[in-house]
């Protein structure tokens, strides 16, 4: 007998954001970039998480002189929800904002990050080149993402 293999359910529907989701996630990536440690490039990052809990964690970039070891927004405001509320976190939504009026989305690794606690249909928001806030997925940005399926 031929094995068959057995659908994938469905990640759930995505929720979508309510406007005012959206700008209070915004303002809150935007306070955290106001504590940005930035003294090399001086590019002061903030990323705001819109957990499922209906929690919002935020972070700021961490610079260090051995560039390796600088810590981006994204990263930090992951390890902040995890440290806060464990392992089992869902994002339901991310923000990302930068005090230099400068296009700033989330890089390779923060991308494979956030797609550790998110579903692929996850909306990110970052701030385009001529300074409006973009709104893409997280699979838009990491159409491949690494993946061990263990969950």
């Amino acid at each position: 007998m031929p094995h068959t293999a057995q659908p994938v359910p469905p990640e759930p529907a995505a929720i979508p954001l309510t406007p005012a989701e959206v700008e209070l996630l915004h303002q809150r990536a935007a306070q955290a970039a106001e504590n940005s440690y930035s003294p090399y490039s001086r590019f002061r990052v903030g990323c705001a998480l819109l957990l499922e809990s209906g929690q919002i964690v935020a972070g700021t970039n961490v610079e260090n002189a051995s560039y390796r070891l600088t810590s981006c927004a994204e990263q930090t405001a992951v390890a902040a929800a995890v440290t806060l509320f464990g392992p089992a976190i869902r994002i339901r939504a991310v923000a990302v904002v930068n005090l230099n009026g400068a296009a700033c989305m989330p890089c390779g690794a923060c991308r494979q990050t956030i797609a550790e606690f998110a579903a692929p249909e996850t909306p990110i928001f970052y701030p385009s080149a001529a300074g409006d806030i973009v709104s893409t997925t997280l699979a838009a940005l990491l159409p491949a993402a690494f993946s061990l399926g263990a969950k």
